[in-house]
């Protein structure tokens, strides 16, 4: 069973650099970019489902697919994700509709200071606040931090930019990046 670790990142809707853009006094600005969601498994680095939409959007809808997608393709645990995603109806997902046994949410505070009325939400304060470091709550949520090696991989090995106009192209070619990513880890795999 695998320890799937939730979070979305930005790519880039023009195939200029940054750089390139500043050293030419250009100012852009983006006012929609490609957002991939990915859910990852956080022992391989392995993209279990992925889904492209376009942002800025929340994160919080968009978990519910992306597990369901990834729990078809494989044995999920635990889920794992940020903040972002805080929201009892996720808990409630996750655990009872995709049998994912566990989940750990970071909870969002939403600048107050009182405990959150829902079960789910309730049982992440309980469990991770006052917690010295190394207990096993937080050692489990850290490794939430692996996805974020996923996207460091795919943006550096296979750019962070989109080349395509279109809506609908910069999704093809996101997707199709997220696939190269998890054959580059079999290739790996197989060579070693």
């Amino acid at each position: 069973m695998a320890r799937a670790a939730v979070d979305a990142t930005g790519f880039d809707a023009r195939p200029v650099s940054r750089y390139f853009t500043t050293v030419a006094g250009r100012r852009t600005r983006q006012k929609h970019w490609p957002k991939l969601t990915v859910v990852a498994d956080a022992a391989t680095h392995r993209v279990l489902a992925a889904a492209v939409d376009r942002a800025p959007t929340q994160d919080a809808p968009h978990l519910v697919p992306a597990v369901r997608a990834a729990v078809a393709r494989a044995e999920i645990d635990t889920v794992m994700a940020d903040a972002g995603y805080d929201s009892e109806d996720n808990h409630v997902v996750c655990r009872r509709e995709s049998g994912v046994p566990a989940t750990v949410i970071g909870l969002n505070g939403r600048g107050s200071r009182k405990w959150p009325r829902a079960k789910y939400r309730r049982q992440m304060v309980r469990r991770f606040r006052r917690k010295r470091r190394g207990a096993r709550h937080r050692r489990v949520y850290g490794r939430r931090w692996q996805v974020e090696s996923v996207f460091s991989r795919v943006k550096r090995r296979l750019g962070a930019a989109t080349a395509a106009v279109t809506w609908a192209n910069p999704q093809t070619e996101i997707l199709l990046k997220v696939i190269v990513h998890n054959i580059m880890l079999l290739a790996t795999k197989v060579s070693s």
